[in-house]
Formats: structure tokens, sequence, C-alpha cells
């Protein structure tokens, strides 16, 4: 019998196992890139399913498949039949007959897993409204390579708490076993916790002694009619030089972009922390590597 088809749906449910073998993957493709002969997805089609608008993620998969020896084939919902009610499910059995594997960028995480059942192919999820979990790996592969081991480490995350990027935050805390602080207002925290996860509105609290700051957008996509309600409800969570000077001297301020600058973080800060933060985005393309070799279940050294 043969092994169950991988996939990377999210981080809830994730093996330790499973992410210390993507960021070692990840890792070595970042320190090799000029030198790294590997192709696992040589002779492949990967499809690009992209419901949501997007810079570092399509940028950074298509780079990498690029670059692992595959074809890319971009696909946003006006060039399938999704975009006209055809279900998920038969899309998917479709694209299951005709490439090698899909990385999908989209709203509801059901419609991620109910694609990865009917396609049988590696699947991805670049995005979705519950998680996003590339982001947080390419996240972690920063905070580790330049503070160490993020096991033990506090992670301050400050602002809309009940968002993908928080929630896929938690589920990271759980398996790697590093304590994670959520700051936000009332009515936005996360219904999702566990015991490495502290919830607070208290944002000064949440900042000291912190190893890490991290932030991100107050109204994510799909969320545009709440602008102002949340723009009134999140002031007093921005990370600025107040809230830095609270955090440990080595820490690190992170944000997955894009930024706007004077809402959760301060012009000065942002462009203080520059290097960092871009530092992060670039290794969305390293982590992305290591997840499709990863879903290919090649041998580190194919």
């Amino acid at each position: 019998m043969s092994a169950p088809q991988r996939h990377l749906l999210g981080l809830k449910g994730a093996e330790e196992k499973t992410i210390r073998e993507i960021l070692a993957l990840a890792v070595r493709y970042k320190a090799e890139r000029k030198t790294l002969s590997w192709r696992p997805l040589a002779g492949q089609t990967w499809a690009l399913i992209f419901t949501k608008s997007s810079t570092r993620t399509r940028v950074s998969f298509e780079v990498a498949i690029r670059e692992l020896g595959g074809n890319a084939l971009f696909l946003n919902a006006n060039d399938l039949q999704l975009g006209r009610g055809e279900p998920i499910k038969d899309t998917a059995r479709v694209l299951g007959r005709m490439v090698h594997g899909a990385i999908i960028r989209t709203y509801a995480q059901s419609d991620v897993e109910e694609f990865a059942r009917y396609a049988k192919i590696p699947t991805v999820n670049a995005l979705t409204d519950d998680e996003h979990p590339c982001q947080i790996l390419a996240d972690i592969q920063t905070i580790e390579e330049k503070l160490g081991p993020i096991t033990g480490k506090k992670i301050a995350f400050i602002g809309d708490c009940a968002c993908n990027v928080a929630r896929s935050w938690i589920y990271a805390a759980e398996i790697l076993k590093f304590n994670l602080v959520l700051a936000g207002p009332n009515g936005y925290l996360s219904p999702v916790t566990n015991s490495h996860v502290t919830q607070t509105h208290d944002v000064k609290e949440a900042a000291r002694v912190a190893d890490v700051l991290y932030t991100d957008v107050w109204v994510s996509m799909g969320m545009e009619t709440e602008k102002a309600k949340r723009a009134a409800a999140f002031q007093g969570y921005q990370i600025n030089h107040e809230l830095v000077a609270l955090a440990q001297k080595h820490a690190l301020v992170l944000h997955c972009l894009p930024a706007y600058r004077e809402q959760e973080i301060s012009e000065k800060i942002f462009e203080e922390r520059a290097p960092e933060i871009f530092d992060q985005a670039e290794n969305r393309l390293h982590v992305q590597k290591g997840v499709l070799h990863w879903l290919t279940e090649l041998p580190v050294d194919a």
C-alpha cells in the first residue's frame, strides 16, 4: 500500500518533525542558492490558484518552482470555471489529472481541504481566512537564523489576534513550545488557544521582555467594509519606539507585509527594522522551496 499523499494545508495538527524537515531544507536552499543543483520538480507543472491577490506569495512560489526545475501555471478565479460556479471538487478532479501539484490562495479553508481530497496531488495552503502556514514557517526561519532556536522564546503578536496569521502562530507555539502572547483590543482576541498562548488587552505587558515583536495589517483582505471600525478599535496597538523599548535589547521586529505605516507600525520603526523585515520577506522563497521539496518525499540530497 502506498503512503498517503503529502499536503501542507495548515499548521493545525502538524508534527514537529514535518516543520523541522521543511525548515532544514529551507536553510540549505538559502545557504546554497547559487550552487545547489537539486531539481526535485524537474518535468513537473504546478498550478497556482489564487482568488486573493498577492505579491510575496505569488513571486516566491513561482520562482521556487522554476528554480526547482518545474513549470508554474498561474490561474486566478477568472481563468477557471470556479468563477462561474463550478464545484471545487470538479475543478480538483480535472487539475489532478493534468498538473503535478497545486498551491492555493483563497478565502475558505474548506476549499483547500476539499481540493486536496479530490485532486489527489500535493496541495499547499498559500493563505486562507483560517491559516497562513507558509508565512509562519518563513518567520520561524528568520527568528532562528538571528536568535537561535525558537523553543522557549517569547513572541508578542500585536493587533488583530483573530486573523489567519495569528492563528497559525498559535498552532506553531504548541508544536515548537515557545511562548506566544497575543495583544489586541476587545473583540479581536483569538477564539483558538492552547497552553503556550496568553491573550491580553495590555499591549505593554505583551511587549515586555519579548524576543520578537510581530504585527500584521489591521484590515485583512475581505474586511475592507470594517476599515473605519477597525482603525478606531486598534488605536494604541502599534509597534513604535515606546513598545520596542519594553522588549529585549536583541528583540526582532517582524511584519508579514504589506505594511501600513503609522497604523500597525510606525514609519520610524519600520525603516529602522527594514533589514530584518525584508530578510523575513526573502525567506518566503527559501521556505517555499523547502515545502515543495518536502511534498515530493524525495530525500534531502535528491
